[in-house]
């Protein structure tokens, strides 16, 4: 194994501070107050495990730093191999903060099976940190795979909706599936390099990221690969119309672990990571695919989003709509696109993540978040109103908060790129802020309706400090947009090195 130059493999003490963690919760009763103050303890930890990571990381070099290898399974050249680079090294602090909201959000919702809660929950940092750190493709399969069980039981048992079971099984079910398209291929690109580097199976098998980059894939391989990694990486986007379960687990699940499943686009990121890296000939081919399923991503999420009657659906159809923005991006291949969409996707953890934990807390409060019983909340809840407003503006990209550089750089490079499509994306920024704005008066202005909205009470000084650290960081990010698109820069430039355009 190599690490970084002092010898500590910062990445590895990243996955097992979590992992260890949620082992020994289990040493404790159930209803002591420990078992949270320990879970809190492993994330501080590793956030601060994370800032070292970001600290070490050199943005003037393209490759992959902090890395740590060793072989696993010799038989078939698989390797537990680390590292990071410009495009997963921002999602490593942000998913951490995302985490801790998460545990302080559930801290006295959480009254049942508390050890499970919070180990499993730990379980789920470990191997989020994993898909971003993993550069052996079998072992990120490992990682994606890994995300179910614990969200299959965070959905099932602490769930707010009467079919909660039926939304955790459904998720399991469609991440199953895609996993089916995501793991042949992975083996076939294994294959493939074995055929052309006339290295024999098994041994001669690469699952190896950096070596795959490297290796010539025929344009009849890349064509098959580009629609296996979309397919297997679209259910977890969620792209249309594959996109059936968000709605569902959105308005059944925990709001705090729905707040890692919209903040955490962990399918975006394989597009960005996997698809067209790998692909990078069929990506240009069909980037017209990649554009129309944005597209219709951003119309068809924010046309739902307008009809809802219940503040958490919303909330996920929106989210199919601003991730449809991203998709849009990524198929315009410059470097302004290519930029936007990965900052685009770092805020999705902040902005995502961040209102629909302020979702739970008014769940929390009022018991629903269905608009019959809600109106007039700003009057009681002032601060959780303000906070709203606050992430919504900077999911619409308001200037000043980290929303606005990404969307515009995606917006202009789309127009640019794909005149019609850019257009489109334009409408559907409007339509977002027509939604939000119409929905949000109804939630929050006017008189108030239902006794226990006039009673309920404004955030508390924990649930204060998660939505002042998160808006603190978009406002940073939003006034000083430079720190992000520097760390990227060079890391986004030699991945559309890779796509032949003009050639």
């Amino acid at each position: 194994m190599t690490a970084e130059p002092s010898g500590i493999p910062l990445l590895t003490l990243m996955l097992m501070t979590p992992l260890f963690t949620a082992a020994l919760i289990w040493f404790y009763p159930e209803q002591d107050d420990r078992i949270k103050y320990l879970a809190l303890g492993a994330i501080l930890l590793d956030l601060l495990l994370a800032f070292w990571v970001l600290g070490k990381f050199d943005p003037t070099d393209p490759g992959f730093q902090l890395t740590e290898r060793v072989l696993w399974i010799s038989t078939l050249n698989i390797h537990y191999f680390l590292g990071v680079d410009g495009i997963s090294v921002l999602f490593l602090p942000l998913t951490v903060l995302l985490f801790l909201g998460v545990v302080l959000a559930s801290w006295t919702s959480v009254r049942l099976m508390k050890r499970l809660y919070f180990s499993l929950v730990l379980l789920l940092l470990t191997v989020t940190l994993g898909l971003f750190c993993a550069l052996d493709t079998i072992l990120f399969f490992l990682f994606w795979e890994a995300t179910l069980l614990p969200l299959y039981f965070l959905i099932s048992l602490w769930g707010t909706g009467p079919n909660r079971r039926y939304a955790a099984a459904k998720y399991t079910l469609f991440m199953l599936a895609g996993g089916i398209p995501l793991l042949f291929g992975f083996v076939l690109l294994a294959f493939d390099y074995a055929a052309v580097e006339g290295t024999g199976v098994p041994y001669g098998l690469m699952f190896d990221y950096p070596s795959l980059l490297e290796s010539t894939v025929t344009p009849e391989t890349q064509r098959l690969l580009f629609f296996l990694l979309l397919v297997g990486f679209a259910v977890k986007v969620p792209l249309f119309p594959v996109h059936s379960w968000l709605p569902v687990v959105a308005q059944e699940g925990p709001v705090a672990v729905i707040a890692l499943m919209t903040g955490l686009k962990l399918g975006v990121y394989g597009l960005l990571r996997f698809v067209v890296p790998l692909t990078p000939d069929a990506s240009l081919e069909y980037h017209w695919l990649l554009a129309g399923l944005g597209v219709v991503g951003i119309l068809y999420g924010g046309v739902l989003a307008m009809v809802q009657t219940n503040l958490r659906g919303m909330l996920a159809f929106s989210s199919i709509s601003h991730v449809g923005l991203v998709v849009l991006g990524i198929s315009s291949f410059t470097i302004q696109s290519t930029q936007g969409a990965l900052f685009q996707i770092l805020n999705f953890t902040l902005i995502a993540g961040g209102i629909f934990l302020l979702t739970g807390f008014l769940h929390h409060r009022i018991g629903s978040t269905d608009f019959v019983n809600l109106g007039g909340a700003a009057e009681s809840l002032p601060m959780l109103a303000a906070f709203v407003l606050f992430f919504g503006l900077a999911g619409m990209g308001m200037p000043g908060t980290s929303g606005f550089p990404a969307e515009f750089l995606l917006l202009t490079s789309a127009v640019a790129t794909h005149t019609g499509a850019g257009l489109a994306a334009l409408f559907g920024v409007v339509l977002g802020a027509g939604y939000f704005l119409g929905i949000y008066r109804r939630v929050f202005l006017g008189p108030v309706r239902n006794s226990v909205v006039k009673n309920a009470l404004d955030l508390r000084p924990r649930e204060l400090f998660v939505v002042c650290l998160f808006g603190g960081v978009i406002l940073l990010a939003g006034l000083y947009p430079a720190g992000v698109l520097e760390l990227t820069r060079v890391t986004a430039e030699g991945w559309l090195a890779r796509i032949p355009i003009g050639g």
